[in-house]
């Protein structure tokens, strides 16, 4: 049995985590840290974990995480992680970062879009951006993986068969929709009921903060070519969910065989991913709750243009779900152990 920490537990993916990791039969939770919740107890702030965590947020103690956890998972805000990690990992500790501290290798890039100089440089080269269909390898052999943003997981699951082969031409198109979980417990006026109630709309229209990390792991696995990418976000008044609907301009136009073949062969044997049958398409009601990725091909509008279409639960498979996940891959435990499972439908 694994020993593993929760260090900044109180949002909703540290809840969410707290909630998978109850259900892992090879992990214990020994620690889940908040600092401003420091002695209130976890079934206080979120009622559906009272009978499952009887106790209380820790204050963060590194010291105490070293000697108590063999893994932990980092869900400090961006910023935060790379002042943490570095003691962490000369304690021998593994750790799944959720923040975006590691996930570009290039701190000025970092920087460009964090406001912040990044004070751990020296170990972005081994951190491994952590999407297990893509890096299992990688993943297996690192003590860092930086578990990818929400949207980056949806859109690159679905453009990844394309990369591969190199069909993606000049520009990629990504339209998400995310619903206002993704925001975070942190109050705003942007998300306030009334606010976002009964509307959809979309914002960071001149860059989100994900669009290097899509555009950086999509080069990456599209050697030689140098890609646009235009990505656009919308709010849309539910907890949970992205859909991601990508329009691709291919190098060439294969029959739909051919393209379902490519993603068959890259996810037929995959727990989470899943094809749907044509004709059908993705929806954010049939993941949520799940670890699960649906794709659906579209290439009826245009012969060189595909429309790649992905629904997650931006919480799970688009958060903790993945970074238990990929914790799974790094301390050799079964990949779907405490993920395995269907949707909540209705």
């Amino acid at each position: 049995m694994l020993k593993a920490g929760v260090i900044g537990a109180s949002g909703y993916t540290g809840a969410e985590l707290l909630r998978i990791l109850w259900l892992h039969p090879e992990i214990q939770v020994v620690l889940a840290t908040a600092n401003r919740y420091a002695g209130v107890p976890i079934g206080s702030l979120y009622p559906s974990l009272a009978g499952a965590y009887p106790g209380s947020f820790d204050a963060y103690d590194p010291a105490e995480a070293a000697e108590e956890c063999d893994v932990l998972f980092l869900g400090l805000p961006h910023g935060e992680s790379m002042k943490a990690l570095p003691s962490l990992i000369d304690a021998g500790i593994k750790v799944v970062d959720l923040s975006a501290d590691f996930r570009l290798d290039d701190p000025a890039e970092y920087e460009r879009w964090y406001q912040v100089t990044h004070e751990a440089p020296e170990l972005l080269a081994e951190a491994v951006y952590g999407i297990p269909e893509i890096d299992r390898e990688r993943i297996a052999g690192t003590r860092i993986t930086a578990n990818p943003g929400c949207y980056p997981t949806s859109a690159l699951l679905g453009l990844y068969p394309l990369a591969r082969a190199g069909l993606i031409g000049g520009q990629v198109v990504i339209d998400a929709k995310s619903g206002v979980s993704g925001a975070g417990r942190k109050l705003t006026l942007e998300t306030h009921f009334p606010q976002i109630a009964d509307g959809v709309e979309p914002y960071a229209v001149s860059g989100h903060r994900h669009l290097p990390e899509i555009r950086a792991e999509l080069n990456r696995l599209s050697p030689g070519r140098e890609l646009e990418v235009l990505f656009t976000p919308h709010l849309v008044p539910m907890n949970r969910g992205i859909l991601c609907t990508m329009y691709v301009t291919m190098t060439e136009a294969p029959a739909g065989g051919d393209l379902r073949a490519l993603f068959e062969d890259a996810y037929g044997e995959e727990e989470f991913v899943h094809l749907l049958e044509e004709g059908k398409y993705p929806g954010t009601k049939a993941v949520q709750g799940s670890n699960n990725c649906h794709l659906a091909l579209e290439q009826g509008q245009g012969g060189r243009t595909l429309v790649v279409m992905s629904a997650i639960d931006n919480l799970v498979k688009g958060a903790s779900g993945q970074a238990v996940q990929n914790m799974n891959v790094m301390c050799g435990l079964p990949e779907a152990a405490g993920l395995a499972g269907p949707g909540l439908f209705p």
